[in-house]
């Protein structure tokens, strides 16, 4: 499934809003919504408003050891495995009906905080795949055992998921993509900073500790860390860039399987479908050139070079699953990616294990004890509302014809909302989870979710599945789908307050909401039409007209630069740019549809348009290390937060308005500079 998040890490501030609160003015002003202590009045709001809202909380704020970075995200994903712990140490306690989702859940958590129990296995857990991997003689027979692990998700080499064709948006087909590196993208293998060297040396280290774990010599070890590294530089060189993988037109290559054999026949396609005991005719490569690449390289590069390599990826896929040498490593590694100093702590893993592999059985527990359909009914109402706005923003677009903005309509109103969580849970009746033995359980886990993407191959989208857990803290827009979705998770102490005013409310969830109903209208989601089929559905003078706008865009935010001189991709972060765009400027209209929008009264010294704004910059205060905000900007979709802040307002007028912000100002552009796109 492919989706558009809101957030890499969390979602930013979420509070509720309530249209006709009973509280006065001076009531409100003595509640705490806006952090004043944080801000730093001494900068102008239109010099740098991320600093003005946020400043005197940046200087004062530490950053705990086990964190790659702290803030509104990070708070509010740490309440919530606060929560859930609680439901799973509860659950954990025992004497639950055998197969119910309290025995799966709370067991399932017992057996991954049992570390003697996982200390006492070692190394023991893997030796069966090792031991077929070994076995292996040419590459024939290394396809082969490939194929078979896919059966039990335990596949390697051939990127794999079932989804929704996104030419035929009501049938799930097979979707193959490029594979075979580890690190995080193609150009990590090449760079000479010393960051990136860094990385590799740490990835080198990594691989050489892990082979030691199962009992190589260091200097074996250290030629198979040498040998993996050198492959996987050169099969790199296969790679599509993060910035050419967000191209969907480039990225849909659908092909027969019969064709595939013929012109890629060392990969054995229609022996992968045997294998996992599945049929199709036709499927999508994402990228053809990893796999004309991979199918040359199978036959020309050792096959012991190959085996190597396959028990590496083994080994590492399962090292969270291990004893605590193998975690520690991870870890090692780990930390000069993200500059985190310490490991998280046990329980927090399992929490994410759990909701990970359990999904919809933790969801149940945890929507009953902590979401209300009196959230979901003011959430769906809060849509309603924004969608109102955008539609009114259609309408008055100047640049765009009658015909495209009739399509756009039509778009808009079909969205499929998912609030909460799924109207129909699954089960999970064939997963047996043990609490003596975590390994196991993990992998009955994996057995299933295998079993059932293999299942939709060629059947019809159930639109009504959930692409993220009930708890999760973020939002996301699916094109296949047409959908909006916003879990749970997200509607929760402490930003879920209906005593908040208007303001701060569409400054933080409103502009949410905004951001995902862009996502359908950015310069990804555009492509698909109301019923998500990639399909050009613009006439080609508005197509050329949009393109020209999001070059402003891309344009401005590869001008902003983070750790001194590092510049943000443009082209890369552009979607979610274009949704931030878009999402300030719905959330704000809705906001003056309210009775305090449309006021003068003031709370904290504040008018409502500017608490609106504050509101805004303020959910997306952060601070991140300097390591993991350097691989953000290497991979991540979304700018930094302080320029999810920047961006957006000093393109956006009422912004200006609100603030006097002048030609003299440091986020002051000229009019026509201005990107207005939705």
């Amino acid at each position: 499934m492919k989706f558009f998040s809101f957030s890499a890490i969390a979602l930013a501030s979420v509070l509720l809003y309530s249209c006709n609160s009973s509280e006065s003015k001076t009531e409100l002003a003595n509640k705490n919504f806006l952090d004043k202590a944080g801000m730093d009045t001494t900068v102008k709001p239109g010099d740098d408003f991320y600093e003005y809202v946020n400043g005197n909380w940046y200087k004062k704020v530490s950053i705990p050891d086990d964190q790659s970075g702290w803030g509104v995200f990070y708070e509010i994903y740490e309440n919530n495995l606060k929560n859930l712990r609680g439901i799973l140490e509860e659950a954990a306690k025992g004497n639950h009906t055998k197969g119910s989702l309290e025995q799966k859940v709370g067991d399932y958590y017992a057996a991954g905080m049992d570390t003697v129990a996982i200390e006492k296995a070692g190394a023991e857990p893997l030796k069966p795949m090792l031991a077929k991997i070994d076995a292996v003689k040419d590459y024939k027979e290394l396809m082969n055992l490939v194929h078979e692990s896919y059966a039990s998700g335990e596949g390697d080499l051939m990127g794999f998921y079932v989804g929704a064709d996104d030419k035929n948006s009501s049938r799930n087909i097979a979707v193959f993509t490029q594979s075979g590196l580890s690190l995080p993208e193609k150009d990590y293998y090449t760079r000479t900073d010393s960051s990136s060297v860094a990385i590799r040396a740490a990835f080198t280290k990594y691989i050489r500790t892990l082979f030691m774990l199962n009992g190589l010599d260091s200097t074996a070890a250290a030629k198979n860390a040498n040998d993996i590294l050198a492959f996987e530089t050169e099969i790199s060189k296969s790679h599509r860039t993060p910035v050419e993988l967000r191209d969907p037109q480039k990225n849909y290559n659908k092909m027969a399987v019969a064709d595939l054999d013929k012109s890629m026949p060392n990969i054995g396609w229609a022996g992968f479908f045997t294998k996992i005991n599945a049929k199709a005719d036709s499927v999508n490569v994402g990228q053809p050139g990893y796999f004309t690449a991979l199918n040359g390289l199978l036959a020309s590069r050792p096959i012991d070079l190959w085996k190597t390599k396959m028990k590496f990826d083994y080994i590492a896929s399962n090292s969270s699953l291990l004893s605590k040498g193998f975690r520690d490593a991870r870890f090692e590694y780990n930390k000069v990616l993200s500059g985190v100093k310490k490991d998280s702590e046990r329980w927090k893993k399992m929490v994410n294990k759990v909701d990970g592999g359990l999904p919809e059985l933790l969801g149940q527990l945890y929507v009953k004890k902590y979401f209300t359909e009196e959230a979901k009914k003011r959430m769906d109402e809060l849509v309603t509302n924004l969608e109102k706005a955008f539609e009114a923003r259609i309408n008055k677009l100047d640049w765009m014809s009658d015909s495209t903005k009739e399509r756009s309509r039509t778009k808009l109103h079909t969205f499929l909302r998912k609030i909460g969580y799924p109207s129909k849970w699954k089960n999970y009746d064939d997963v047996t989870i043990d609490r003596s033995n975590f390994f196991a359980s993990a992998k009955s886990i994996q057995l299933h979710d295998q079993k059932e993407m293999i299942g939709k191959i060629g059947k019809p989208v159930d639109r009504m599945e959930w692409g993220m857990s009930a708890p999760t803290v973020n939002a996301y827009y699916n094109p296949s789908n047409n959908e909006i979705v916003f879990p749970a998770g997200i509607l929760q102490p402490p930003f879920f307050d209906v005593n908040a005013d208007d303001a701060m409310n569409y400054g933080a969830i409103g502009m949410v909401i905004g951001h995902e109903m862009t996502h359908g209208f950015d310069d990804q989601g555009s492509q698909y039409d109301e019923v998500g089929n990639l399909k050009n559905w613009w006439t080609e003078a508005d197509n050329t007209k949009f393109k020209a706008k999001t070059g402003m865009i891309v344009k401005q935010y590869g001008g902003y630069t983070i750790l001194d001189s590092l510049h943000l991709n443009g082209e890369l972060t552009l979607g979610e740019n274009i949704a931030d765009l878009g999402g300030i400027a719905i959330a704000y209209d809705a906001f003056k549809m309210t009775k305090q929008g449309q006021g003068k009264d003031l709370i904290d010294g504040f008018t409502p348009d500017q608490r609106f704004f504050l509101g805004f910059a303020q959910s997306w205060r952060e601070k991140n290390r300097d390591e993991i905000a350097r691989m953000y900007v290497n991979v991540d979709p979304h700018s930094p937060s302080k320029y999810r802040v920047l961006g957006p307002l000093s393109n956006f007028t009422p912004f200006y308005e609100a603030f006097g912000v002048k030609e003299t100002n440091k986020m002051y552009l000229k009019p026509e500079d201005r990107a207005r796109i939705w």
